[in-house]
């Protein structure tokens, strides 16, 4: 299972390509809002767009044994409220422990360096946050994947990104396939 934090001023695109991506390739993932007092679980994007998460803060404390990779999309004050979540902190420090995949794209991998996750790792984010990356390696590809971590650059990477998932999840011919059939390898 994958899990993907939404907070208010997430980045749309960059949340929801990779979800979509993953879905059609059959990996369970779940949207998840940050804050545990939203009954209704929706999150306001960037651009205003509503987007309801599959799953409460409290239930995404129950973290599944079945978790394999965490999401965080950029945008901001999106990535800023990722930063400061207690809920996002405990499922990253998790993921740390368990070796498990981390993800994070345009000003979101700050959150990773900030913690250290990216410590000697090969990374990208969106231009003027390559200072918080702590001990990586910044690199000005769209996509880096370094072990268990990925960080893609913004908006733009956002298939890229969400292709790369899907390779590390279900393969690079599952990937070819998704990047064919969403016309994404046309030239």
């Amino acid at each position: 299972m994958v899990y993907v934090f939404l907070a208010d001023g997430f980045e749309e695109i960059e949340a929801l390509t990779p979800v979509d991506m993953l879905r059609r390739a059959g990996v369970e993932v779940k949207t998840v809002c940050i804050y545990p007092d939203r009954e209704n679980k929706i999150v306001m994007g960037s651009h205003g767009i509503p987007v309801a998460a599959d799953l409460g803060a409290d239930e995404a404390e129950k973290i599944p044994d079945g978790l394999e990779m965490v999401i965080l999309p950029g945008g901001m004050p999106g990535a800023k409220n990722l930063d400061e979540s207690a809920l996002v902190d405990t499922c990253l420090r998790y993921a740390a422990e368990k070796d498990l995949y981390m993800a994070a794209i345009c000003a979101a991998p700050f959150v990773l360096g900030r913690r250290g996750f990216l410590e000697g790792k090969r990374a990208v984010c969106y231009p003027g946050f390559e200072e918080e990356l702590k001990g990586a390696v910044v690199t000005d590809a769209a996509v880096e994947t370094d072990g268990k971590v990925i960080t893609a650059c913004g908006m733009g990477a956002a298939v890229k990104f969400g292709g790369a998932l899907v390779r590390l999840m279900k393969g690079e011919t599952e990937e070819k396939a998704m990047l064919s059939a969403i016309l994404a390898d046309r030239k």
